[in-house]
């Protein structure tokens, strides 16, 4: 339960930093460029510190590295909160502290994916996955409709807009509460005790720190489905283009941004409750496969509606689809993991993760530069959708995956 009391706090926390970053961004710029750039400045440093981040939590206390990861960003939220509220943040110093994130992430993921196994019997992994992602639902759903919230009330609630002074108040509002939330997840994962096997120490050589991406270069499964992944949400997520579909679209201000981005963790938190339930018997394969096509297809839709309800409504059930993938792909990484590999596997995991989110961003800004909005998240609706077809050629033995229970390598490679 502190885990998952950390998991919502510190999601909350990073929710609300990313709609105040991204808002506050185009604010300054109105350059879908730059927000692109906010993705892929948090991308870069998780992208070169994956493989020694692996290393490290597989060497080292997982609880005593999650705290630290959430320190860094407790860190700059409070540069961000101090900068916004003096006046003097800007583009640049958005896109540093958007590097400090980044690195915690880093750490934060393959530490997190790591020390759950730990807390969980193995029988239980999958459902304990289905009720962790949940509880991240929550936070996903909680945070943006919050920070989105603060960032229009904060000038009014601190007199900055009475006294002519209400650039970045909002955002300064909002990067304090952040700050606040990552104090109380800090402080809930040091109270946590887990079941951990004795660490066995090793040299950071090269075949140490490349054994997470041999383990699943070696399981098509495991490739497949952290791949498929990759290119769906690299192509077809529309997150970083929220602000503009928001103000530019929609015609809604930062509360709607807020919204918006909380919409898709609405329809996850649901599928993830009804998972935790009712977990995945058969033809997970095939469900996995579906629901990306299905996230395909919301996107497409996102992107030719210009009514908000029929936005939020598309968006919720994209996160829906989203959230049978997440489920399907953590168990199956959890589940064939040995636990001296789960650092690295982990961090291996959170790079696909964070190219999918952070290089997605990135992709679908400058895309949106060339194509326009519409153009860049139609166009990635398409793509996702092909790919999966493409999916069911290239790795047919995820297709043919049947149950989420552990699976011996002999079946995993065949």
């Amino acid at each position: 339960m502190r885990l998952l009391g950390a998991r919502v706090t510190g999601g909350a926390a990073n929710q609300m930093l990313m709609v105040a970053l991204g808002w506050q961004m185009y604010d300054l710029t109105s350059s879908a460029w730059d927000l692109g750039l906010v993705g892929l400045a948090q991308f870069l440093p998780a992208l070169l510190l994956t493989l020694p981040a692996g290393h490290v939590v597989d060497q080292h206390d997982r609880r005593l590295l999650l705290a630290a990861s959430l320190g860094l960003q407790l860190v700059a939220a409070a540069c961000l909160a101090l900068s916004s509220a003096s006046g003097w943040v800007g583009p640049n110093m958005i896109l540093m502290l958007s590097v400090l994130l980044g690195c915690a992430r880093a750490l934060q993921m393959p530490s997190q994916q790591a020390l759950m196994p730990t807390l969980v019997p193995p029988m239980l992994l999958p459902r304990a996955v289905a009720a962790a992602s949940s509880s991240m639902q929550v936070a996903i759903i909680a945070g943006p409709a919050l920070g989105g919230v603060l960032y229009a009330l904060g000038p009014w609630a601190t007199g900055a807009a009475a006294r002519g002074d209400a650039a970045h108040w909002g955002a300064a509002i909002v990067y304090g509460v952040s700050l606040l939330l990552l104090a109380a997840a800090i402080a809930s994962v040091l109270t946590i005790r887990h079941r951990a096997a004795p660490l066995r120490r090793a040299a950071p050589d090269l075949a140490q720190l490349t054994a997470g991406i041999r383990f699943i270069w070696q399981r098509p499964v495991l490739l497949g489905a952290i791949s498929l992944d990759l290119f769906a949400v690299l192509l077809g997520g529309a997150t970083a283009l929220l602000p503009i579909f928001a103000r530019d679209i929609l015609h809604t201000g930062p509360e709607g941004l807020g919204l918006l981005r909380s919409a898709p963790a609405l329809g996850a938190v649901v599928v993830g409750v009804w998972l935790a339930r009712h977990p995945i018997a058969h033809r997970a394969g095939h469900w996995l496969l579906g629901a990306v096509a299905v996230f395909g297809l919301t996107m497409i839709a996102f992107a030719l509606t210009t009514s908000f309800l029929v936005a939020f409504a598309v968006l919720a059930v994209s996160g829906a689809a989203d959230m049978f993938s997440v489920v399907i792909r953590q168990s199956l990484v959890q589940l064939e993991t040995p636990d001296e590999m789960r650092g690295r596997v982990g961090a291996v995991n959170s790079v696909f993760i964070g190219a999918s989110n952070q290089l997605g961003e990135f992709e679908s800004g400058a895309t949106a530069a060339l194509l326009g909005p519409v153009g860049s998240v139609l166009l990635g609706g398409i793509g996702t959708v092909a790919i999966v077809a493409l999916w069911f050629k290239v790795f047919p033995a995820l297709a043919r995956r049947d149950s989420l229970q552990p699976e011996s390598r002999e079946t995993l490679v065949r």
